[in-house]
């Protein structure tokens, strides 16, 4: 018997998705931070298998694709060497292998992502973007993959275009765009996104990246609330990121002066995301995951957290008790009362810098 595909597991509960590929990778030292784009795949397969193999053990029902920003248009933007050296196909095809290779480890699926490209925002034409995905796709049907996952849009009519393209392969097509509750970078709300992506033919609708879990899913709950007005049933979707992102406007975490190289002081906690499972769940998303900043310890919290729910606790759970349960181990009187929820739910973290941020955050749009 083969595995369920996507939409029967959403259909009977539950599915988690993985982390943070591009970040994790970057600190190290397998992607350029700047570009960012995947060509790990061929250059060191091992480390993109590694990661993999940390979301499966956590608890991640999907191994995704490390394809994001795989397009040859981005994979040459200004002087890329990865556009010199590598293709769209080729790495895409690599993805693949990899990914396939560490779900038949468990019973996970394989998601092909398909993301973004500079030619949108280059005023280029419907036809030239889903060319572009078209290249992205090839791999993923001749692969057999499981499902696509359309993901980090900015614009509707970009997301519209792509999945109408990724729709004529036949897939499951989840669709997630990185907007907060202003919307799209063109001015269309987020509810009308949401009814937008469903209408186009997403099966799995909802938002990625950019932001943290609250905000996100404070416009998730904009997405449901016009989707029910609008009687469109998709199921729901969040994939955010792992770092706390308050007070920042349509570019999320992008305009933090921290962003990329010194997040750290910002990163969410396992508690952090115990909550953001909760309140994800209650609100009816059934595919839960996150992207930038999400580590595998993150992807376990989910799984801890709804394990009533999904009926198991993930392997990554026989070193961990949920709530700090094994410092009762501890040698030391005072870490030993540092177990249970009560202690760990109410905490509020400090970075213990002697000195307060040097700078105000400026949440003008960015040129």
């Amino acid at each position: 018997m083969g595995k369920k595909g996507l939409l029967e597991r959403l259909q009977e509960g539950v599915v988690i998705g993985d982390g943070g590929f591009v970040i994790a990778l970057e600190k190290r030292g397998y992607v350029t931070g700047g570009p960012w784009t995947p060509e790990a795949v061929l250059e060191n397969p091992e480390a993109v298998r590694q990661l993999h193999r940390e979301f499966l053990r956590a608890g991640s029902d999907v191994m995704q694709t490390f394809t994001f920003y795989s397009t040859d248009d981005k994979l040459n933007l200004g002087g890329n060497q990865a556009g010199r050296d590598f293709t769209c196909s080729q790495i895409n095809e690599a993805a693949c292998h990899i990914a396939r290779e560490v779900a038949s480890e468990g019973d996970a699926l394989v998601a092909g992502g398909v993301t973004q490209c500079p030619s949108y925002t280059q005023g280029k034409a419907k036809e030239a973007i889903q060319r572009q995905v078209r290249e992205q796709v090839e791999a993923f049907i001749a692969n057999k993959i499981d499902f696509i996952i359309c993901e980090f849009f900015m614009h509707v009519e970009e997301m519209e275009w792509v999945i109408e393209e990724v729709k004529k392969s036949g897939m499951p097509v989840a669709a997630t765009m990185c907007i907060g509750i202003a919307g799209d970078h063109s001015g269309v709300s987020a509810g009308e996104c949401a009814v937008r992506m469903a209408k186009a033919g997403a099966d799995v609708v909802g938002v990625n990246c950019l932001y943290d879990p609250h905000m996100t899913l404070d416009t998730m709950k904009l997405m449901k609330t016009a989707l029910d007005e609008a009687g469109l049933k998709p199921f729901l979707m969040t994939q955010p990121n792992g770092f706390y992102t308050t007070g920042t406007g349509k570019e999320g975490y992008l305009s933090c002066p921290e962003y990329p190289f010194a997040m750290e002081p910002r990163v969410i906690t396992r508690f952090d995301v115990h909550k953001y499972a909760r309140e994800a769940y209650d609100l009816g998303v059934r595919y839960i995951g996150g992207c930038c900043g999400f580590e595998a310890y993150h992807i376990r919290a989910i799984a801890e957290e709804l394990a009533e729910e999904r009926g198991k606790l993930p392997p990554a759970s026989a070193k961990h008790k949920p709530w700090g349960g094994f410092n009762q181990l501890s040698s030391y009187s005072f870490i030993r009362e540092r177990t249970g929820r009560d202690y760990w739910e109410p905490l509020v973290p400090n970075s213990g810098r002697p000195k307060p941020p040097t700078y105000e955050l400026n949440t003008k749009p960015m040129s």
